[in-house]
C-alpha cells in the first residue's frame, strides 16, 4: 500500500501548514501531501481564514524536498483552463518535477454566489471541464496550441515555460458520478481519488471505471486508485490505520490520511510509525 496525507488549510496559520508537510517530507512512506481548493472554511465559523490553494502549494513545493505536493483536488470553475496550466506548469518547475494536478468540475455553490462565479448546470460543468482538461493537456505538450470547444477556445496559444514531467504532470480527477467523472478518469487521468464512506462503496465504482477503460482500450492499471481516510482526533489512531488496511485489501493503491485541523508536526511521526507495517 502506498500512502499520502492532507491538510485542511482552514483556520490555521500558513506557518503551522508549512511545518506539518516539511515533517511529513522527512518520512518516505508519505508518497505525497494534499489540500484543498475553497476560498472558504468547511467547517466552523464560514467567516474564518482559509488558506488560497494555489498559492500556498507553490510555496509547500519550494518549502518540500522529497513529497510530491498537490491539490485535491482544483475547481475547474475558478480558473480559466489555460491560466490553471500556467500555473502547473510554474509550480511544477518550482517543484522540481513534484507536482499532481488535482482537477474536478466544481461544486461549492455558496462560494460562487460570493464571488459571483457562475456556477452552470451540472451538465454544462461538466461538458466545460471535458474542454478544460483537453485543453490544458495541449497547452502544457504542445508548443503552439489550438482547440476549438462549445466554451474552451485556444488560438496559437503557449504555456512557456513547459513542466519538467513529461508529457505533463500526472492529472488526478477527484470524484464518483458514474457516467461523465469516472469517464473523465479513464480517458484523461493517471490518478482517480474519490472520499466514500468504505470499500463496498468504491468496489462497484472501481468496476465502473473499469468498464470505461475498456470501453476506450485504457489499460485501468495505468490509473493510480486512491481514496481519503479522515483521522479523528476523539478516536484511537488505530481506528484510522485499520480502515486503511481494510481499502489496502480491496483493492486501493493509495489512501490519503486527512490530518486533524489544527495537526502539530510532530503528529506526522506517530502516523507515518502506525501505518508502516501495512506499506
Amino acid at each position: 500500500m502506498r500512502f499520502a496525507i492532507k491538510t485542511r488549510p482552514e483556520h490555521t496559520t500558513w506557518q503551522q501548514l508549512r511545518d506539518v508537510w516539511i515533517a511529513a517530507d522527512d518520512f518516505e512512506i508519505f508518497e505525497s501531501a494534499w489540500h484543498w481548493d475553497h476560498f472558504y472554511p468547511l467547517t466552523g465559523d464560514m467567516a474564518g481564514p482559509n488558506l488560497e490553494a494555489w498559492t500556498t502549494l507553490a510555496a509547500l513545493a519550494q518549502a518540500t524536498q522529497r513529497i510530491r505536493v498537490g491539490c485535491q483536488v482544483t475547481g475547474m470553475i475558478y480558473r480559466h483552463p489555460a491560466v490553471l496550466a500556467n500555473m502547473a506548469a510554474t509550480t511544477d518547475i518550482i517543484s522540481g518535477g513534484r507536482l499532481e494536478l488535482g482537477i474536478g468540475a466544481g461544486w461549492n455553490q455558496m462560494e460562487c454566489d460570493a464571488y459571483g462565479i457562475d456556477l452552470p448546470p451540472l451538465k454544462e460543468r461538466f461538458d466545460r471541464f471535458d474542454e478544460g482538461v483537453q485543453a490544458m493537456i495541449a497547452l502544457l505538450t504542445e508548443k503552439v496550441a489550438n482547440f476549438d470547444g462549445e466554451y474552451i477556445k485556444l488560438t496559437d496559444a503557449y504555456c512557456e515555460p513547459k513542466a519538467v514531467q513529461t508529457p505533463h504532470p500526472p492529472i488526478t480527477i477527484g470524484g464518483k458520478g458514474p457516467k461523465r467523472t469516472l469517464r473523465a478518469v479513464a480517458r484523461w487521468a493517471q490518478h482517480w481519488n474519490v472520499i466514500v464512506a468504505n470499500p463496498s462503496e468504491w468496489t462497484p465504482l472501481k468496476e465502473i471505471l473499469v468498464a470505461h477503460c475498456a470501453d476506450l482500450g485504457r489499460d485501468p492499471a495505468e490509473i493510480t486508485c486512491s481514496v481519503n481516510v479522515r483521522i479523528d482526533p476523539d478516536e484511537p489512531l488505530d481506528k484510522a490505520v485499520t480502515e486503511a488496511a481494510a481499502y489496502g485489501e480491496a483493492g486501493v493503491d493509495l489512501v490519503v490520511m486527512n490530518l486533524p485541523l489544527d495537526s502539530p508536526p510532530a503528529a506526522v511521526e506517530p502516523l507515518a510509525k502506525a501505518l508502516a507495517p501495512l506499506a
